[in-house]
């Protein structure tokens, strides 16, 4: 083995209906982590209805553009998530919550105040940082909340947050610049004058500072599964994160499994942030349509397919692991990604705009089923002490593939390979149909490894004593 068990000493194992918070206590939880969800993805999304006033008053090209999107965002996501992750698996979660969320509405709401590209890029930068800390912290508290054959759907109402975040940033920016443009730039005192674009920024950032304040006051909840501790100087045993060496040892074990299905959910995020990022672009330049128009009808679709198709993934996800076991989920998202190949060329290559709204529709309400799919992939993979650590790891993977590469391998094909931003319905059809066989090619090859890793840790007996972790000894929920 590359690694031993969880000394029985050293871990509490809980039967799953045992040692939960209460029913409704969990789904208030889970409601704040949403909304916290929702304006994460306000701030982070917004940007992708302001590309053409950004790139007139800036004199930006696409690829700069999508630099703001992605990269910038996604590097310091990276660089901060692994570190944030370790302390969700033993410091209080709801505090760094809640530290982020005001982090990152304050570094949204300075996007409004600057008037050049290196100040934006650096503040983007901070929105990643903030950003970082708040998905791996609420998958294990919501973990800490429900058992796990009842975690798939409130998992999956948490993934709503992309959705109707996403959704409210295109209808709340649309209305803003609609209202906007009338007046022009407006005179703030002590600021000066501010254009619609910039005002934007400041109306969705300050807002987050009341969620921060919520969260500030949840009750953290007590670990259940396989929790690793340590003697306070009181006697009593209080939860600690595993040892380094030990996590690594376990994800070195299991290895095939993680990097498959990781990169399965990297793939994926190409596809899935290139599009976000540059379909409102791709109907005001190919079908001559307004901001205004085309971040109501996107933003509408991505409140209502997408939150739809993310709560229909939880509910699926769960209802396959309980006729299919380990490989439910898995089966699920299969299918999912089969399907949402041909509604990709639909979209794409229609020549008229009202008519791509009907597979564009359904290429948003498919895919969402692997948001509501993938928190509980990545969960039934760790024990309880890993899950923030494990979150993490995915979304560096995604975020570094997904914000790092997606929105700017369409911008340097519209720049550099087609020298024709009109061309952009092809950059968008050539790099989701890539990515989506690239994410199906790696959800193959890490099938067998997952289920098999997914069987060994809910099989698994209680601990003996020793020292470690091991996919085979682990007791878990």
């Amino acid at each position: 083995m590359a690694s031993k068990a969880i000394a029985a000493d050293d871990a509490v194992s809980i039967r799953p209906e045992q040692g939960y918070p209460s029913p409704v206590y969990g789904w208030f939880m889970v409601f704040v982590l949403t909304v916290a969800y929702v304006f994460s993805f306000l701030d982070r999304q917004i940007l992708s209805l302001l590309v053409e006033p950004m790139k007139r008053d800036l004199a930006l090209s696409d690829t700069q553009i999508s630099l703001l999107q992605g990269l910038a965002f996604a590097l310091c996501n990276v660089l901060v998530g692994l570190p944030l992750g370790r302390l969700v698996d033993s410091k209080r979660r709801t505090w760094l919550v809640a530290g982020g969320i005001a982090f990152w509405s304050l570094a949204t709401a300075g996007c409004g105040l600057v008037r050049s590209y290196g100040a934006l890029l650096a503040l983007r930068m901070g929105v990643g940082a903030g950003e970082a800390v708040l998905t791996p912290a609420a998958n294990s508290l919501i973990g800490d909340h429900f058992p796990p054959h009842k975690v798939g759907l409130p998992l999956a109402v948490y993934s709503i947050g992309i959705y109707i975040g996403g959704g409210l940033a295109l209808v709340i920016g649309a209305t803003i610049i609609a209202g906007t443009l009338q007046s022009g730039p407006a005179l703030l005192p002590l600021i000066g004058e501010i254009r619609p674009w910039q005002m934007v920024f400041l109306i969705i950032g300050l807002p987050g500072l009341l969620v921060a304040l919520v969260a500030l006051c949840l009750r953290e909840p007590r670990r259940t599964g396989a929790v690793h501790s340590v003697t306070a100087a009181d006697g009593s045993q209080v939860a600690a994160a595993l040892p380094l060496r030990d996590v690594l040892a376990y994800l070195r074990e299991n290895k095939r499994a993680f990097l498959a299905i990781n990169l399965f959910m990297g793939f994926s995020a190409v596809a899935g942030y290139g599009v976000a990022a540059w379909i409102p672009t791709m109907f005001i330049r190919r079908y001559g349509w307004s901001a205004v128009e085309i971040g109501h009808i996107y933003g509408l679709l991505l409140l209502t397919f997408g939150t739809a198709g993310v709560l229909c993934g939880g509910w699926l996800g769960d209802v396959m692991t309980r006729r299919r076991g380990a490989s439910g989920r898995l089966r699920a998202a299969l299918w999912v990604k089969l399907a949402t190949i041909p509604l990709i060329f639909g979209y794409t290559l229609l020549p008229n705009g009202s008519w791509a709204l009907v597979p564009l529709a359904g290429a948003v309400f498919l895919p969402t089923f692997l948001n509501g799919l993938s928190p509980a992939i990545i969960q039934q993979m760790v024990p309880n002490q890993m899950r923030g650590t494990a979150i993490s790891i995915a979304l560096l993977v995604i975020n570094l593939l997904g914000l790092g590469l997606g929105p700017t391998l369409i911008a340097l094909m519209t720049d550099y390979l087609f020298h024709d931003p009109a061309m952009i319905h092809l950059a968008i059809l050539a790099v989701s149909v890539a990515m989506l066989m690239l994410s199906l090619t790696c959800l193959l090859i890490g099938y067998r490894p997952y289920v098999a890793l997914v069987d060994r840790l809910q099989h698994a007996g209680p601990a003996p004593a020793s020292s470690g972790v091991s996919t085979d000894r682990v007791a878990v929920p």
